[in-house]
């Protein structure tokens, strides 16, 4: 594990706007995002993540925006993902501000992308970012989905990890659809077992509901947590994880 945990609030952004739902589903406005970025810089967010969950033509032009306009303002490392589909993607978002890039559907479909970003542009670039959900049909119990959740693939998530990793990523983001939003916590089970086979940085992400449920993640293995909805309510502040996470003995970055 890294020296600190790093907390990261997501931001899911359709037509320009942050939007959120359970379960990947049922989606609603939560406000701009280079604001809710703003707002968490000066709150002490270790990095910010971008997901654009539309990812048309037209919204990925929006989003080039959004992170062009957002690495104006805040200055901690901001990883954009969503219809990044080669590497040519890659390198225009890298110019408009982003310092990561995370790649979920195209490299499912092919995943020699994930060489081709890795090779131009390093590992500290390249995020596999996993949409997992469980499933009786795969050996681990867990199965990648891609298209933001909506295609179930024939992946098992623990050889997809062990696989990227061969090719090049520098962190493995790992979404649980089942517990995305629910705000009953992390699933641990789906934590521990990538964790296991991981030798790069995980990032958890998926069922936060209070400050206390991000130290069990930890514990199961996460480097950093993510969250997105606790955050945009204002239920919880990234201070109060910091805290809770420093009263369990983990280090973090002054908020």
């Amino acid at each position: 594990m890294s020296l600190s945990v790093r907390i990261i609030p997501c931001l899911d952004v359709s037509g320009g706007r942050v939007v959120k739902g359970v379960n990947f589903e049922n989606l609603r406005d939560a406000g701009d995002p280079v604001d809710l970025a703003r707002l968490y810089y000066a709150q002490g967010a270790d990095e910010v993540t971008f997901l654009d969950v539309s990812a048309t033509v037209d919204g990925r032009d929006t989003m080039y925006d959004v992170v062009a306009r957002t690495a104006d303002e805040v200055f901690i490392p901001l990883t954009v993902g969503g219809g990044v589909r080669t590497a040519d993607d890659v390198a225009r978002l890298l110019a408009s501000g982003a310092d990561k890039v995370s790649v979920n559907s195209a490299a499912v479909a092919r995943p020699d992308l994930l060489d081709d970003i890795s090779a131009r542009f390093g590992a500290q670039v390249l995020v596999l970012s996993l949409d997992v959900k469980r499933s009786d049909r795969t050996a681990s119990g867990f199965i990648v989905t891609s298209h933001g959740g909506r295609t179930e693939t024939d992946i098992d998530a623990v050889d997809w990890t062990r696989e990227a990793q061969e090719r090049g990523v520098g962190e493995l983001l790992v979404n649980s659809i089942d517990a995305d939003g629910t705000k009953e916590g992390f699933d641990l089970e789906l934590i521990s077992l990538i964790a296991v086979n991981a030798h790069v940085p995980i990032i958890a992400s998926g069922g936060a509901g209070n400050a206390q449920d991000f130290a069990p993640a930890v514990a199961a293995g996460a480097d950093a947590v993510l969250a997105a909805s606790i955050f945009h309510s204002g239920d919880v502040r990234i201070a109060d994880v910091k805290a809770d996470l420093t009263t369990h003995g983990y280090e973090v970055r002054a908020a």
